[in-house]
This record gives structure tokens, sequence and C-alpha cells, in this order.
């Protein structure tokens, strides 16, 4: 009896495949990435969300509209990056996406 071998792909690949073939699916990735970033200890996640949909878009391009080297792009977007906010925006603009304030509810001037 011969084994046939099926081809796997990692979670990540499987993800960057769902964030390519549905843009709704990347906002609200982005979405939650961003609201991440707000926690120290969840930041380098939310980087490597980011970095999953730039690589869904195909990191090149993304780099390329942005105006970023690939390689500088890579380290902004890693789990010890630390990418400005211009950076941030140029990525976002770059896969159709822009970044947008909501009041936090918890937060109270009275």
């Amino acid at each position: 009896m011969s084994k046939i071998k099926k081809a796997s792909i990692t979670n990540h690949e499987a993800t960057v495949r769902e964030l390519r073939a549905d843009p709704e699916y990347a906002a609200e990735f982005v979405k939650i990435a961003l609201e991440e970033m707000e926690d120290p200890e969840t930041c380098a996640a939310a980087l490597l969300a980011l970095r999953a949909v730039a690589e869904a878009y195909g990191m090149a391009k993304v780099a390329e509209e942005a105006g970023i080297q690939r390689e500088s792009l890579y380290r902004a977007l890693s789990p010890s990056g630390n990418p400005t906010l211009k950076t941030l925006m140029a990525v976002m603009k770059a896969v159709g996406l822009r970044i947008s304030a909501v009041p936090d509810k918890e937060h109270s001037h009275a």
C-alpha cells in the first residue's frame, strides 16, 4: 500500500490566503490588531497580524506602494518592530485600508 502525501499548509499560510480572498475579513483583522496595539502585552501579536495582511497583498507590492524598503517593512512589522505612524498609515493605504478613531468609552473627561 502506498502512502499518498497530502500537501499541508501552516496556520499562517491559511490565514494569509483568507485575508487575500476576503477584503472585509482583512479589514476586521486589522481593526482588531490595531486595538491590540494599545496593550504592550499584545502589541507584538498585533504587528504580526498587520504583517500577515501585508503578506496577503504581497509584501514587495505593499512596500513599494508605501514607499518603504521591503526589508524595512519586514522589520517594522516584526514582533519587536516599532513602526512610526507614517509607516502604519502608508501600509494601511497600500492595502486599501485607513486608520480611524473611535471614542474610548472607558476614558471619561468628567
